[in-house]
This record gives C-alpha cells, sequence and structure tokens, in this order.
C-alpha cells in the first residue's frame, strides 16, 4: 500500500491532527536545536525511506549511500531526531486512547464500555445473578500486578513525567472554551516540554543499580496506580448502584487490587540483589508511601475545615484529639491557632504527626497501617454519622481505600534465586560433594531426612551462605517492620522437581526464619517452572510435592496458599512461541487439577516479559486464554518492560488495564462456577499440538541445530552493544560465556527485534501452521482458531510479529557477517513465506493485519522513519567492530539507535 492510500477513519482524525501537530514541533525543535541541516537531512532520509517503502529502487541505492560514514555525533543526532517523532507518536496514540474511551461515555452513555467494569456486571445480571451473588463473585477477586526490572528498558521518571504532562496538554487542546491565547500558550508548553526533553539524555552515562530500576517502578506505583485505584472502586459500585438500585456510598467493597515488585528482591543472575537490597527496597516503599499518606492528610485538611461551632464531631474523635494533645504536644505547632475549633483539622495534624514521625523512625510514629487506618476510620466514622457524607466523607473513603491497598509497604516484595544457588548451598551445608549430581528423588530424601531430624549446616559458613542467611533475615526483618504482607513469595526460578522447593525449606530453618511458636518455616515458597520440560510434568511435580507430609506439615501452617508461576520467556527462547504457550495453556490445567483436588488455596502467577515472544500482551488476554474451568479468581502476572509504560504509563489507560483484568476474572470465574466453560474439542487440541510439535522442530533445527548460528546471531543482530549497555543492572547472560543456552531470553529478543527479524516471536510458525493444514485440513485449522480462544490469541500475535518483522532490512544486516553464514538467512525467509501464507490462508485476508487496520496503519506509518536508524545502525556497527568495539562515539551513537529503533518498533524485548 502506497503511503497515500492509507485512510484514517473520522473517528481517527483526531489522532491524525495530534500527530500532524507535534510532528511541527518535533521540526521546530530540530531547526531551532541542531540548526536547519539537521532538519533538512532528516527530512530527505525521510522522503527516501517513503520512496524505497514504494519500490522506488533507485531512491532504495541512494538512501543506503547517505547514511554511510556520517560522523557518529551527526548520526546520534539524526537518530534522537528520528526518536523524538517516536516519543511524539507514542503520545500521541496513547493520548487517542483516552479520548476515545471519553467519547465514549460521552456518546454511547446508555451502553457500558465492552471490556469495562459496568459491562462485566450486566452480563452477570444478565445470567440471573442477585446482588449477593455478585458481591460474593467480586469478594474471590484478585488482580495482582508485578512490576519487574527490565535489563533493556528503563526511560527515566523525568522523561515519564514529561509524557504526562504533555498528554494532559494534547487532551486540554480539544476544549472548545479555550481562548485563542490560551490555545497558543498550551501550544508553548508542550513545544517547552518537546524542547526540554532533547535537551536531555535519554538514559544515563552510569550503568543504572538497583536502587535506580526501583525508582523507575516507583513513578508507576506511587504517582499513577495510587492515584487510579479509588476510582477503580468507585466504578463498581456506581455500576453496582445503576443495575441493582443499592445505594453506593452504602457498599462495602471487598480488596480486589494488590501490587508486587521483583525488583530489589530478584537474585536470580544478579550479584547486585541481595539482603541489603531487599531492606533498602522495603525502606524506599515505606517512605514513598508514608508521604503519600501524609500528603494526602495535609490535603484533607484543606477540605474539612468543619468549625465545631456548626456541626458535631464523635465523641470518640474528640477523645482521641485530646490523646494525642498529650502524646504528641508538637502536633500544635502544625496546626494554626485560628484553626483550633476546626477538630477534622487538628486531627489531620495530628495524625500528619505520627506519620511523619514514622517516616523518620521516630517514637509515637504510627507502627503499621492499621494503626493510622483506624484514625482515618474515625474521621469517616465522624463525617458519616454529622450530615458529612457530602462534606468529605468521599475523600476520607478514597484515603481509606489507599491504605488498604498499599499498607505501610506500597508493593509486596517477592525475592526469587534460582534452584542451582539453593542446591550449591545445601551440596556445602550437607558436606556432599555429589550432591549436584544426585537424582532428584534421592535428593528430595535427603531433604526431608535433614529437615526432619533437624541438620544443621555442616562447619564454618562461606561467603555464599552469608549471604543467603542475610537473605532470610532480611525476609523476616520486613515483615517484622512493615507489616506480614510487605515480603510476598520466594519465588524459585529453574524448577524441576520437588528438591527444589523443599531446598528452600531447609536453607531457611539453617537461617532461623522459622516460627519459633511450631517450628515452621515463615516463608510462602512459590516453584517457577520455566523449561518446556518443566512445565509439561509441572502437575505431576506439584502432585508428588503435595503428598509429602514435611511439605503437608508446612503449607498448613502457611494456611494452605500454594503459589505456582508459569514462565514464558525461557520457554519461548527455548523451543519458540508456539511451543511454549502451549506448553504453558497445558500446565495450567494440570496445576489447577491437581491444586484444585488437594483443595489448596492456589495462585497461578503468569511470569511473562513485555514482548509478544515473551507472553508480553494485553492482561485480559492471560484470563481468556486459561483452559476452562482453571480461572479461579485470582489474576497474578509479572509486568516488565514496554507493556508497563503501554499499559500504566497514563492514568486513563491504567484505569482501562485494571477494567480490563476486572472484566475478564469476573466472566471466567462465572463461567467456572456454573460449570459453563465448555471444554476444548479433541480436534481442536490436535490441532495445536501439530502446530507445537512441528514449530519447536523447526525453531530448534535452526536455533540450536548448528552451533554456527549463534555466531550468525552474534555478527547480524547489536547484542554486543545491548551487552554493553548501561540501562540494566542485570547482566546479559547467567553464567560465565557468551552461548545462547545462558543468554537470557530478553536480550535474545531484543538484538533480533532490533534488526527487524523479530525472529523468536514467529519462527516455526511457518512449519507448524503448515502441517497442520496438512495434517487436519483448512476447515478444522479455522475452526480450531474460531472456537478456541487460546489458539486464536496464538495466530493473532505470530500475525503481529510477522507483519513488525520487515525481511527486506533485515537482509541488509547480512553485511555483517561473514558470507558463509548467510545461508541461514535463507531458511529464515523460506520459513517467514511459509508463515505469511499459512497466517493468511487461515484468516482468508489478502495481508498481514487486514483484520486489524488500526495496527497495521501504525506500522506502515512508521517504516519509514525506522528504516534510516536501521540502516545507519548497520552502517556504525561495521565501523565500531572495525575499532575493536573501542570507539567510545561509535558507542554513544549506536546506543542512541537501539533506543530509537525501539521507540519506533515500541517494544525492548
Amino acid at each position: 500500500m502506497r503511503r497515500t492510500e492509507i485512510h484514517f477513519p473520522p473517528r481517527h482524525e483526531a489522532l491524525r491532527e495530534d500527530v500532524h501537530a507535534l510532528g511541527e514541533l518535533v521540526g521546530q525543535t530540530l531547526s531551532e536545536q541542531g540548526g536547519a541541516q539537521l532538519l533538512e537531512t532528516v527530512e530527505h532520509d525521510r522522503v527516501m525511506a517513503i520512496q524505497r517503502r514504494e519500490g522506488d529502487s533507485a531512491a532504495a541505492a541512494a538512501l543506503g549511500v547517505r547514511v554511510r560514514g556520517r560522523p557518529p555525533a551527526q548520526a546520534r543526532d539524526l537518530v534522537r531526531a528520528f526518536s523524538a517523532w517516536f516519543q511524539a507518536v507514542n503520545l500521541a496514540e496513547k493520548v487517542h486512547r483516552i479520548r476515545r474511551r471519553r467519547e465514549y461515555f460521552l456518546k454511547e452513555s446508555a451502553r457500558p464500555q465492552p471490556g469495562g467494569v459496568e459491562d462485566a456486571l450486566v452480563a452477570l445480571k444478565a445470567q440471573g445473578a442477585s446482588l449477593e451473588e455478585v458481591l460474593a463473585l467480586i469478594g474471590a477477586l484478585r488482580v495482582e500486578p508485578v512490576f519487574a526490572a527490565h535489563p533493556t528498558e528503563s526511560t527515566r521518571r523525568t522523561i515519564l513525567r514529561k509524557q504526562r504532562r504533555v498528554a494532559e496538554l494534547l487532551l486540554h487542546r480539544l476544549d472548545p472554551g479555550l481562548t485563542p491565547a490560551e490555545s497558543r500558550a498550551l501550544w508553548a508548553r508542550i513545544r517547552a516540554e518537546i524542547t526540554a526533553g532533547w535537551q536531555t539524555e535519554d538514559h544515563p552515562r552510569e550503568k543504572l543499580t538497583v536502587a535506580d530500576e526501583r525508582e523507575h517502578v516507583l513513578f508507576y506505583l506511587s504517582e499513577v496506580l495510587y492515584r487510579v485505584v479509588p476510582a477503580f472502586y468507585e466504578e463498581i459500585a456506581d455500576a453496582l448502584e445503576k443495575l441493582y438500585g443499592v445505594g453506593a456510598q452504602s457498599l462495602e467493597l471487598p480488596t480486589i487490587l494488590s501490587f508486587g515488585s521483583w525488583v530489589g528482591g530478584d537474585m536470580d543472575g544478579n550479584p547486585d540483589v541481595h539482603g541489603k537490597t531487599i531492606r533498602e527496597t522495603l525502606a524506599r516503599q515505606q517512605q514513598v508511601i508514608v508521604r503519600a499518606y501524609y500528603d494526602d492528610c495535609q490535603a484533607l485538611a484543606q477540605r474539612l475545615s468543619q468549625s465545631a461551632s456548626r456541626i458535631s464531631v464523635s465523641h470518640v474523635l474528640a477523645q482521641r484529639i485530646e490523646e494525642y494533645m498529650t502524646l504528641l504536644p508538637g502536633s500544635r505547632a502544625m496546626t494554626p491557632a485560628r484553626h483550633d475549633r476546626m477538630p477534622y483539622r487538628v486531627f489531620l495534624g495530628q495524625i500528619a504527626a505520627r506519620l511523619s514521625h514514622a517516616f523518620e523512625g521516630r517514637t509515637n510514629g504510627y507502627q503499621s497501617a492499621q494503626q493510622f487506618r483506624a484514625d482515618v476510620q474515625l474521621i469517616a466514622d465522624s463525617l458519616r454519622a454529622n450530615k458529612g457524607w457530602h462534606a468529605g466523607y468521599h475523600s476520607v473513603r478514597r484515603l481509606l481505600r489507599r491504605i488498604d491497598t498499599f499498607g505501610f509497604y506500597l508493593a509486596a516484595l517477592d525475592v526469587r534465586q534460582h534452584a542451582s544457588t539453593h542446591h550449591q548451598l545445601v551440596m556445602r551445608g550437607l558436606d556432599d560433594p555429589d550432591w549436584m549430581t544426585r537424582p532428584a528423588s534421592e535428593r528430595h530424601a535427603r531433604l526431608v531426612a535433614a529437615i526432619e531430624r533437624d541438620v544443621g549446616p555442616h562447619g564454618e559458613p562461606d561467603p555464599l551462605a552469608k549471604r543467603s542467611r542475610g537473605v532470610f533475615e532480611a525476609i523476616l526483618q520486613g515483615r517484622h517492620r512493615y507489616g506480614a504482607d510487605a515480603v510476598g513469595y520466594y519465588v524459585v526460578s529453574g524448577a524441576r522437581d520437588t528438591d527444589d522447593v523443599l531446598a528452600v525449606l531447609l536453607l531457611a530453618r539453617w537461617a532461623e526464619a522459622y516460627d519459633k511458636r511450631n517450628g515452621e518455616v515463615v516463608l510462602d515458597v512459590a516453584p517457577m517452572f520455566d523449561s518446556i520440560e518443566a512445565l509439561e510434568n509441572s502437575g505431576a511435580i506439584m502432585q508428588r510435592l503435595l503428598a509429602d507430609p514435611i511439605y503437608q506439615q508446612h503449607l498448613a501452617a502457611r494456611g494452605r496458599r500454594q503459589c505456582v508461576l508459569v514462565g514464558y520467556a525461557d520457554s519461548s527462547k527455548e523451543g519458540g512461541i508456539c511451543a511454549s504457550r502451549l506448553a504453558i495453556e497445558q500446565a495450567q490445567a494440570g496445576l489447577a487439577q491437581v491444586l484444585g483436588k488437594a483443595g489448596e488455596r492456589y495462585v497461578l502467577f503468569h511470569a511473562r516479559s513485555g514482548s509478544i515472544a515473551l507472553g508480553g500482551g494485553r492482561i485480559d488476554a492471560l484470563v481468556r486464554s486459561a483452559p476452562p474451568g482453571c480461572v479461579n479468581g485470582v489474576l497474578r502476572l509479572t509486568e516488565q518492560g514496554e507493556i508497563v509504560n503501554q499499559s500504566y504509563g497514563q492514568r486513563p489507560i491504567a484505569m482501562r488495564t485494571l477494567e480490563r483484568a476486572f472484566h475478564a476474572l469476573a466472566i471466567g470465574l462465572a463461567a467456572a462456577r456454573r460449570g459453563a466453560a465448555p471444554p476444548v474439542p479433541a480436534a481442536h487440541r490436535e490441532c495445536a499440538v501439530t502446530l507445537a510439535e512441528a514449530s519447536r522442530a523447526a525453531y530448534r533445527r535452526l536455533v540450536y541445530g548448528e552451533p554456527a548460528f549463534a555466531e550468525y546471531f552474534r555478527q547480524v543482530t547489536p547484542i554486543d552493544v545491548i551487552e554493553r549497555m548501561q540501562i540494566g543492572s542485570r547482566p546479559a547472560y547467567r553464567e560465565s560465556g557468551d552461548g545462547l543456552e545462558t543468554l537470557r531470553p530478553v536480550p535474545w529478543v531484543f538484538a533480533w527485534i532490533q534488526s527487524r527479524h523479530l525472529l523468536p516471536g514467529w519462527y516455526g510458525a511457518g512449519s507448524g501452521l503448515t502441517l497442520a493444514l496438512e495434517r487436519h485440513g483448512l476447515e478444522s485449522v479455522q475452526a480450531a482458531c474460531s472456537g478456541w480462544f487460546f489458539l486464536r490469541q496464538l495466530l493473532d500475535d505470530i500475525e503481529a510479529m510477522l507483519a513488525r518483522a520487515d525481511l527486506e532490512i533485515a537482509q541488509a544486516y547480512n553485511v555483517l557477517a561473514a558470507e558463509p553464514l548467510h545461508r541461514f538467512f535463507a531458511d529464515i525467509r523460506a520459513e517467514y513465506a511459509q508463515a505469511c501464507a499459512a497466517v493468511l490462508r487461515i484468516k482468508g485476508h489478502a495481508a498481514l493485519l487486514d483484520g486489524d487496520p488500526t495496527l497495521q496503519r501504525s506500522i506502515q506509518l512508521r517504516n519509514p522513519y525506522v528504516d534510516p536508524m536501521n540502516l545507519m545502525q548497520i552502517d556504525l556497527l561495521q565501523r565500531w567492530r572495525a575499532t575493536q568495539r573501542d570507539d567510545r562515539d561509535l558507542f554513544e551513537a549506536l546506543l542512541a539507535s537501539i533506543s530509537g529503533i525501539a521507540q519506533g518498533l515500541q517494544s525492548t524485548g
């Protein structure tokens, strides 16, 4: 399709206007900051890239010549120029999502928004559910996003705040009440933000620390979600009032949302995470949330100006004020004398004083969130009893909802370590040099015996043992100081059998991390099954673990709550996207059956990354893709990479993300309880098995079948630049060496995205789909895709990855590889063609994404801006590698190219 043929439907005209206006501002900024020559060069590159896309071979050749040999500083500025445009377009698209949502509520207010809260409740009522039944179902729902550090995405908080401010201005620009002067001032403010962004480095020159990654996550928790949470519950209450006639203010909804984090607690392969970072993270999170409460109390004091001479307050509240006059004599100074007869203001000043003491660790500060909540509840009760329903009660309830959600810890910190590290510790502690080679069943038996006999570690602890003990001590201290929920699960990654869980129980006992009253370890151990083999065996593994009396005793002491993680990233890198997805789907079914039959309160935790190749995507798709009957009301998942900014970067979008999760979870749980979720027909599952097996064979044949492919990967992607990037605290490799087996999934995917292959997101699907069509027939495959959401979603994801890939650009990277390695590209091109043909045949479309014109248009509009950056990156890689990777200026330009391409493709792996 030619660029002139790209059509914007009327509902997207505002987006087109925003993109055009922001593009003009970016151009003005480039001219002002970089000179007319910079803008002219950008424009010439862009025009030639458009002509190249439309089949002009002369323009393609000319563009290839233009990008070669540019001085590093010029190349860097050019890449940053294209990146600035993408930042503006990405933001415009987010703003358009918000605008469309608002328009829906304004123009379609009689109908609930599809996929929203009210839409779910309307469906439940239509199924005959009473108010009591709906409230009982809501009480079983838990949505638990867990934020994880991302080694290749860490946009500065400064930039994130600028984006939020520009978004607010863009939403305001369509206000019909704006005067011409106000409109000019608004655009001037947007230009100021764009210009300041140009003058700000995208990433710091120094390597990011765990503390830096923590602050990145805290932005979303404290500046977005903290503000959104009360509105989420209010929307539920309002919908119930509309549908069932019950007063929204009278409803006491249970806590549905909670948040977690891995940043500061994820030790797997990261030597910079340990007991100290756990303590620092918990302390920092408490500081952030207590400060937010303090600010809220100060704001409430301004609103609750009631005078004692005009309205009464409850006796209990008045009594508490008098108690605090003695306990907190200094709080008088926080409240002006003229407020003495304003009891709410006086009391809120006293609450703020206790919060301040808690923040600083002084005496008389709140020791727990429950103490703080009890004081705020006094205000709510007093307002309700003294005609305060419309005089501040709503604002106080919002604060109570935040306290219930965030406590004094903001987000539960999960702790994660790889199973192999635990076994090294056990080997040394038991003085058993053969431990690592013993069968899992033998290790299980020896661990049970050591726990039963209370066997202690052998000899003096070495540094690794001391480090392990420090972690368990930090967990205990954190729970004691910040609350039992401040530390979440102890995740064991790389779990392969029952001994991987029991090893943690023994190590915890050695560190005295047990309840002195009953002798049981005070950890909720969660195995993470992240290889295809482990996923396939996960149900049987958990069945054996639950049958062990030692573990049964442990579970009983922990309230019979068992969490199990299904890992998307490692399984995808191991066997390709199709095999990984089916293994996870089958694992969920097996785990739900085993855990449900055992009567455990179980949580299936989706450990995914940001890219589609590694399980990324919309939060509600995880629920809808789950096997029939497996939805138990709890959705816990990691949020990582670009998906975090896309789903939580703006408050209205974060709200929509949570609404979708509520909708999918409520409908799914209701269907499971009614037994209305139909089983997957055997014919559908047979199609999926054929697809998974054939795709896995093709994927492994290419990636792991020949040792030379690893060298091809290193030469045709910028993996050597990614390894040296300063934007993540975690090393690119799990262990020493640079082989594909030890490379982490995120840099693996990110490198292929940069070179436009996007290979992990689709490779193998061509072979798999082709065989499925041959073996089962077109009608059967189409029926499976249309009748089974899991398979339909997988096909959609593969199609999106194929559409984003560009093998013409990818082929240009072959110039970086030795001639004998070029043969691998022939295999890649053949598989790509096969995948495209199969997808189009199944969907009955002429071109990729014909069924999703919005995404199709977005990709077509972006490509001419991404292409010049790719061509410059190829030239920069050649020159940098020729200097033995030693030229700092070329490296800086390469970093800019990686950031720009990631912005353009909206993916960091």
